[in-house]
């Protein structure tokens, strides 16, 4: 079976993963070069931020990711030679009025989750202005490098016979044709068997003559990264939505923003000036920290960010996977996964129900309590 991939960020790459070795022929498209959009950009946490906050359909697809993260990341380290630097660094999250929800949230799903007071706190991150006398320690919360992750899941695709990317080839359409689906670039038309969307808030502009498109919205976050040394900051910290996240080298990555400016991805000076205060009150050591690059990239926003995941009503053999908003690294695996399963046919581990088209979601997108920089 031949399968077109439009787009290939981490969920477009991590779908070929899954597709693997099933008997397909699997062609990758992509307007620039892979893993180059919102993949690049974000954190790389394993775990949705408040994660007590979100559906169910939400926490199944994480806690499925979450589960194979580790042996994931050691082979792609084996096939590609590129270390994605997963770390199980923990996750502090200060939000005192949730904690019994989030307590309550953690047993039903067997989550570690732990109340910890503030000499815990210190003794878990001695460079943490602790902002609450209590926060909720999450123990095993993981997190991998997003700029290495897509070049490790690059490069072992590239060594597959059966997958091949199209770089820097934008596609222009999709429609039905006798045979599956036509791919228009602006060079050529080719017919696949089936084609899946995984083009992340670019993913609707394809369908807007199939009468029902996905709710996905560009959402912009732009974030900062310090130079520190090594153990500087040791945990993820997560503070009224801002987030610290310590890299292996002592990079302390510091975000984001949520800002709806469409597909403005520029960044701004008042972002990085109220981005630096805040890192500086939960961490007054970077206060002198040098800044070394600041970045913005565009979520995929969704309805309560439960991402889209099935076949498109009204056009054979279409399908995506989008619209994953922040969770984009975390959700890959057990998205791509039951995408893949979707599209070949077999009986997927996760009920595809909740990420279809038409599911009903709530017609806000997920972007409460958050408050845009």
């Amino acid at each position: 079976m031949k399968i077109a991939i439009i787009g290939s960020g981490i969920s477009g790459m991590m779908t070929a993963w899954m597709l693997a070795g099933r008997g397909c022929d699997i062609t990758l498209y992509d307007k620039q070069q892979p893993g180059q959009e919102s993949s690049w950009a974000g954190g790389g946490i394993v775990s949705p931020l408040y994660p007590w906050r979100y559906a169910d359909a939400v926490t199944r697809l994480a806690h499925a990711s979450q589960a194979v993260y580790p042996k994931l990341v050691e082979t792609l380290k084996s096939e590609s030679g590129i270390d994605p630097e997963y770390l199980r660094s923990g996750l502090l999250i200060f939000s005192p009025e949730e904690e019994e929800a989030a307590l309550a949230w953690g047993q039903r799903w067997s989550m570690d989750i732990r109340s910890v007071d503030a000499s815990a706190i210190a003794a878990l991150d001695p460079g943490l202005a602790c902002p609450d006398p209590t926060a909720l320690w999450f123990p095993d919360v993981g997190q991998v490098r997003n700029p290495r992750i897509v070049k490790a899941l690059y490069t072992a695709l590239q060594k597959r016979p059966d997958i091949r990317f199209m770089t820097n080839t934008e596609v222009s359409s999709l429609s039905p044709s006798p045979q599956g689906i036509e791919v228009v670039t602006g060079s050529s038309r080719k017919t696949f068997d089936k084609a899946i969307l995984c083009a992340g808030a670019w993913s609707p502009l394809l369908l807007e003559q199939a009468g029902v498109q996905p709710e996905i919205r560009p959402v912009r976050g732009q974030m900062l990264l310090f130079r520190t040394d090594p153990g500087t900051v040791r945990r993820i910290t997560l503070h009224e939505n801002h987030y610290a996240i310590p890299r292996k080298d002592g990079r302390v990555l510091f975000g984001s923003t949520i800002e709806n400016t469409g597909f403005v991805k520029e960044t701004t000076e008042a972002a990085r000036t109220e981005l630096a205060a805040l890192a500086a009150q939960l961490y007054p050591v970077l206060a002198e920290a040098p800044i070394e690059h600041h970045w913005a990239g565009l979520r995929p926003g969704s309805p309560e960010g439960i991402p889209y995941i099935g076949s498109v009503p009204g056009i054979d053999n279409l399908y995506i996977n989008a619209g994953h908003f922040r969770n984009g690294v975390v959700l890959a695996p057990a998205s791509a996964k039951l995408a893949a399963d979707l599209l070949t046919g077999e009986t997927p581990d996760i009920d595809p129900a909740p990420y279809a088209l038409d599911a009903e979601r709530k017609r806000e997108h997920h972007t409460a309590p958050e408050t845009p920089v």
